[in-house]
């Protein structure tokens, strides 16, 4: 079964595909726990919620996946991390501010070390968009770039 993670949402799953499209400059954060096989997938838009709780931040949209995993009997010890997207898809964008993308990765690096979960694997900033696809039983994820091309990660 698959399970579509839209624009600023976070889901979780034992079994199926956790699928987001579109990401641009949005990242994809796939957390994974080895112990009891269960995995979340978030599609976050920006780096930092101020307070606010939506997955559409990368800061609360971790502590969300961490919150529901946590309550499934998940142990943080046994977690790892997987992360995709983060590109700058329009070149010409070259003031700081607007580089999202690479905002939202430094953002998910600094909040799932501040965690104490290792990123086991990434595929982050470029220009392409991507799709990606993650295996909750086992997480293994793949990206598809709007160029057609894939890879495991």
């Amino acid at each position: 079964m698959d399970f579509v993670v839209g624009i600023g949402e976070a889901k979780i799953a034992k079994s199926g595909v956790l699928k987001t499209i579109g990401l641009g400059s949005c990242v994809a954060i796939a957390i994974y726990e080895t112990k009891l096989k269960v995995s979340g997938l978030a599609h976050a838009m920006l780096p930092k919620s101020n307070g606010l709780k939506s997955a559409k931040f990368v800061d609360s949209a971790i502590e969300i996946m961490l919150d529901s995993l946590i309550s499934m009997g998940c142990d943080k010890k046994n977690m790892v991390a997987k992360i995709a997207g983060g590109a700058q898809i329009f070149k010409h964008l070259t003031l700081e501010n607007l580089q999202i993308g690479e905002r939202n990765v430094e953002a998910v690096r600094t909040e799932l070390k501040r965690n104490g979960i290792r990123i086991v694997s990434e595929d982050v900033g470029g220009t392409l968009g991507r799709t990606v696809y993650l295996y909750a039983s086992d997480g293994r994820m793949l990206v598809r770039y709007s160029n057609g091309e894939e890879l495991w990660i």
